[in-house]
């Protein structure tokens, strides 16, 4: 071995003229190794973090094996190999150094790799450092860092929970929510249950995955020895932080859930305003016990799903309350109508996309009229709240009863105005009103700013009816504009009236008139039969969503197979005018003859007399006289006494010697049908007589 002091190399220009006392301040020894002879001295404080006495090493790096595990030495020998091929300057490693009680160390070097003008590498220095207290130092860190990365993940179960729930409107949309497999992960469990309390006990309403549920815990009681039963009755978290204590605690219970292979669980109550109302358990297969930071991540989940539940039970229970008063608001049966098929829809709107939470003011009616005549009615108050629906039902019924009192369609829509605008509320309302005389086919059509009809013809094709309109209920009477014009219609037999709310037209990106040809064109395709074409166009609005209550009414005219007008005759009788008196009673007497129904003329004209006396002593005013014949199933001839006063005829008893009090007994004795209608300010008295076919 060469003398060390003759063989010590010359350090290189860039290296400090005194390095040992900066070295040894930063606790760092120093070598210097020649390639080329392969001698590696060191400084004293290079010894003292090999653990080796100066005369224990010869400058010879084999030395030191005995300080180095075979192990280190070899990963270090591959870290100064791969620097001196690749040309590198540098290089660095951690490795174990044995000391001399055995313990190991963690120690690092750091060499500096010279080169001749060839590249060729000719000598190393470098530095080594005891590295013990370094890697503590940054194992901590570490430590620290994975805790820190442990809570946020932690934290991000609440948040990606609380996140995913902000979209649930219901109870069972919070259900989906948690239970699905998605869900799960976040919540990082491996099972979930969850159960609601209802009348003193706890109804099971989620398990997820599907395959855990466990037999007899569909409805449990409060008091029964399950966990969830006990998160409720505490009001406090319930932790089993191994398979041992769920045993132990559980028993009945445990024998059900072991193929889950379950370490430990998190039952935890669901409290609102200090009152449970339900408990959520979390089970877990990779996991031992919880952190006290994980048990506040949990228990702040839980609060967090307790609010959302609340919240959807409070929406679910509004909402169950407007759709039941808008279902109460709206016909609870459509009349059957001689001489049409009806058909009637609604769809309440999608929001958010879960149907029929929400609800708007649409509504359509049928009404009954005087003379076989039928008024239908589709409607759309502003609004989607339970004002609205409030609001649509009051509309509704007056407007039925304007109409049904027998007022013009015009009138009938001006009056439903008025009403609106003096019902202290600030919706208005569109609305289309239609009468129908089916006998002829005729319809008086008025529109209060709502779209306009269709007409599906017989050959199939449909068509848009343009109406003249008005404004919008509410507004008419506001700005004094009370005028709405009458459109007339006629409908043949076999053709169809469509009424419908703009849900059914309005398309986001489209304006109404492509609207309305995309509706015509879904008419003219559709079913022929009325129920089908109603299904048809409401599965088609379903499909397409939005957020806007659908109406739909359907009135399609059936060939003559009911009573239907003929012959018409019409007179005015005035009061204190007997001569027309006598004329009426001659004119229907003379008509019933020509008509085929002489058998039965003197009925009829002892009937008619004493409608028209009646009217002219009892009212103060003129009367109306029409005489029709209706055809159809039967022959009969009809008789309408009009008058205007809107007091009703009464039966009196008329007395032994009374002579008057008898006019309603002969009425009824002598007619096959008789009734009073609304007409307007007054009334109609009239009655019918079955009479046989002319030859």
């Amino acid at each position: 071995m060469a003398d060390r002091g003759a063989s010590a190399l010359s350090l290189p220009d860039d290296w400090p003229a005194h390095p040992d006392p900066i070295l040894a301040l930063n606790r760092m020894g120093s070598f210097d190794w020649d390639l080329d002879t392969g001698l590696m001295q060191m400084d004293a404080r290079a010894h003292e973090v090999f653990d080796v006495r100066p005369d224990e090493y010869d400058d010879h790096p084999e030395t030191l094996s005995k300080r180095v595990p075979p192990g280190e030495a070899r990963r270090l020998d591959t870290a100064v190999s791969q620097a001196l091929k690749d040309g590198s300057e540098n290089y660095g490693a951690y490795f174990r150094v044995r000391r001399r009680d055995g313990s190991l160390r963690w120690t690092h070097t750091q060499g500096y790799i010279r080169r001749d003008d060839t590249g060729r590498p000719r000598r190393i220095i470098g530095i080594v450092r005891d590295a013990t207290q370094e890697l503590a130092e940054s194992e901590a860190r570490s430590d620290q860092a994975a805790q820190d990365e442990a809570r946020r993940q932690q934290t991000s179960v609440v948040e990606l929970t609380t996140a995913a729930l902000a979209h649930a409107r219901t109870v069972q949309d919070v259900i989906d929510v948690l239970k699905d497999t998605h869900g799960l992960t976040h919540l990082g469990a491996t099972s979930l249950v969850m159960g609601l309390v209802e009348a003193g006990r706890i109804r099971l309403v989620a398990e997820g995955p599907s395959d855990s549920f466990v037999p007899g815990t569909r409805v449990t009681r409060i008091d029964e020895p399950y966990p969830m039963s006990e998160a409720v009755r505490t009001l406090a978290p319930c932790f089993i932080e191994s398979p041992e204590e769920f045993a132990e605690r559980y028993p009945i219970l445990w024998p059900h859930i072991t193929e889950l292979n379950i370490t430990s669980a998190a039952y935890l109550p669901l409290i609102v305003q200090a009152q449970p109302i339900g408990a959520m358990g979390l089970l877990y297969s990779d996991r031992h016990g919880f952190t006290p930071e994980e048990r506040n991540i949990l228990v702040a989940l839980g609060s967090s799903i307790a609010q959302s539940l609340q919240r959807a039970m409070f929406y679910e229970q509004e909402m169950d309350l407007a759709q039941g008063l808008q279902q109460a608001m709206l016909p609870r049966t459509i009349p059957s109508v001689p001489g049409a098929d009806i058909a009637v829809r609604y769809r309440a709107a999608t929001i958010g996309g879960s149907l029929g939470r929400d609800i708007g003011g649409d509504w359509y009616d049928l009404i009954p009229l005087p003379g076989g005549r039928v008024g239908a009615v589709i409607g759309d108050v502003q609004g989607h709240d339970t004002h609205a629906a409030a609001v649509m039902g009051q509309l509704r019924i007056v407007l039925r009863a304007y109409a049904a009192e027998g007022h013009t369609p015009a009138t009938v829509m001006a009056r439903a105005s008025v009403f609106l605008h003096e019902l202290d509320t600030d919706r208005s309302a569109t609305c289309l009103y239609a009468e129908a005389d089916l006998s002829t086919g005729v319809l008086q059509v008025v529109r209060a700013g709502h779209i306009d009809p269709l007409v599906r013809q017989t050959d199939g094709s449909c068509r848009r009816v343009t109406v003249p309109g008005g404004l919008p209920l509410g507004l008419s009477a506001e700005f004094g504009r009370l005028d709405y014009p009458v459109g007339t219609v006629e409908l043949d037999p076999g053709e169809t009236l469509l009424l419908c709310t703009d849900g059914l037209v309005e398309q986001p990106g489209a304006d109404l008139d492509d609207g309305m040809r995309t509706l015509t064109a879904l008419v003219a395709t559709g079913p022929d039969d009325v129920r089908d074409l109603a299904d048809r166009l409401i599965d088609v609005a379903a499909e397409r969503g939005g957020d806007d209550d659908v109406a739909l009414l359907l009135l399609r005219r059936r060939g003559p197979d009911g009573p239907r007008s003929g012959r018409r005759l019409q007179w005015l009788v005035a009061p204190g005018d007997p001569a027309a008196l006598a004329e009426a009673r001659h004119t229907i007497r003379t008509a019933v003859g020509v008509w085929g129904a002489a058998d039965r003329a003197d009925e009829i004209e002892l009937v008619a007399d004493e409608l028209i006396t009646n009217a002219l002593m009892h009212t103060e005013g003129s009367a109306i006289v029409t005489l029709r014949a209706l055809t159809g199933s039967e022959r009969r001839l009809r008789v309408e006494v009009e008058d205007s006063s809107s007091a009703l005829p009464r039966r009196r008893e008329a007395g032994e010697s009374g002579v008057s009090g008898r006019g309603l007994l002969l009425v009824e004795l002598l007619t096959d049908l008789w009734g009073v209608e609304a007409r307007g300010g007054g009334k109609a008295v009239w009655c019918e007589f079955v009479v046989p076919d002319p030859e």
